[in-house]
């Protein structure tokens, strides 16, 4: 589910995080920007009660977080900019139909032709970070390997 509203504070995404943890659970690591919602004290105190390390990109990088933001540019342009909400309600219907059609329907280049669904089911939802993350290791310890979970929207 994409949480949509006309404003999402810390304390929100820490319950839209609650919520996917107790469906598909937690990754041992969050990347993000520095926006108000990700860099606040909810946020914050959530990760560390939980052992869950917070990534934040570097301000002006997003190239960090390349997935998401091929994911937002997609959302951006075949669903936000197709469309004028008139309210609330009307854009979580309609976001979450392009969710459904994104995740259920459409192959995906990427996936080797799967949608994100069979994916998902293919691989358990987790797959080892590849060197294109390695920036995530810890590198006084090499052979370590973090996971992180793909998870789709």
């Amino acid at each position: 589910m994409i949480e949509v509203d006309r404003s999402l504070p810390g304390l929100r995404v820490v319950r839209v995080l609650d919520r996917l943890a107790e469906t598909i659970g937690l990754p041992e690591i969050l990347v993000m920007d520095n926006g108000p919602e990700f860099s606040g004290r909810a946020l914050d105190t959530w990760a560390y009660a939980r052992g869950v390390h917070l990534r934040f990109i570097r301000p002006g990088k997003p190239i960090e977080d390349a997935f998401v933001e091929s994911f937002k540019g997609k959302f951006r342009d075949e669903c936000l900019n197709e469309h004028w909400f008139a309210s609330v309600a009307e854009a979580q219907v309609l976001i979450e139909a392009w969710r459904i059609d994104y995740n259920t329907v459409r192959p995906h280049s990427a996936l080797a032709g799967q949608t994100p669904q069979q994916f998902a089911r293919s691989t358990g939802g987790a797959r080892r970070l590849t060197s294109a993350r390695a920036d995530l290791k810890d590198t006084k310890n090499d052979d370590r390997k973090s996971e992180d979970l793909s998870l789709s929207v």
